[in-house]
């Protein structure tokens, strides 16, 4: 029985490694997160830059 009692009984060195895990986790979710964010600011600027072209490329053909 003292030995499963001794079992449950977590380290200080495991409790930090466990606390760095889950900081470095919510870093990658967070980096994640900003990762989508520009990758939508990207792609909108693109279509607006595409759009742009399109319609100077129309004016263009019309005058």
């Amino acid at each position: 029985m003292a030995k499963a009692l001794f079992g449950s009984i977590v380290a200080p060195h495991e409790l930090r490694v466990a606390e760095e895990n889950a900081a470095l986790r919510a870093k990658v979710r967070r980096l994640e997160e900003e990762i989508a964010v520009l990758r939508e600011e990207r792609d909108a600027t693109i279509a607006r830059e595409l759009l742009s072209m399109a319609h100077e490329q129309a004016d263009a053909v019309l005058a």
